[in-house]
């Protein structure tokens, strides 16, 4: 079996219904998370454990989603940005949608991937996940508007 490419309006919708917002989608260049460019990587993993997608969200997302499913103040998502790092409490938000992001992945005849590990937007990312965040390929990239928050971009990786 394959594994499933998320389509946009998915990934829209899964969204809207979490943050219980208005969001909005559009194409972007491709999100290169780097040693200056903090990331939260989502890492998805099949019934072999065997590593098939990830998630890497740009700081920006990362603190407004975060902030936007907990029904935070929008100052604190932009003092995370500032700060170039999310509070724990972000982090354990986001590590929420992105678990529940796991279910665009699902669909019949696709490979079934569960997420295994979210590295948070701040610390050094893992060199080996860093790099596969890069993977050209199947990937969607895409600029996210959460209505009251602001923009982010994420990016949605098959390896």
């Amino acid at each position: 079996m394959a594994v499933h490419l998320p389509q946009p309006k998915q990934l829209r919708d899964l969204l809207a219904d979490l943050l219980g917002r208005d969001v909005t989608l559009s194409p972007s260049t491709p999100f290169a998370p780097g040693p200056d460019t903090p990331a939260a990587v989502a890492v998805y993993v099949d019934d072999s454990l065997r590593i098939s997608a990830l998630i890497a969200c740009d700081l920006a997302f990362s603190a407004r989603a975060g902030a936007a499913i907990g029904l935070a103040p929008l100052a604190d998502a932009e003092a995370a940005i500032a700060d170039g790092k999310v509070t724990d409490t972000i982090a354990e938000n986001l590590a929420e949608v992105l678990n529940i992001a796991a279910s665009t992945f699902n669909v019949t005849g696709a490979d079934h991937l569960r997420l295994h590990t979210v590295h948070p937007a701040g610390p050094p990312l893992d060199p080996q996940v860093r790099i596969s965040t890069l993977t050209l390929g199947r990937r969607e990239d895409l600029r996210v508007d959460i209505a009251g928050y602001g923009t982010g971009q994420l990016s949605v990786v098959l390896l």
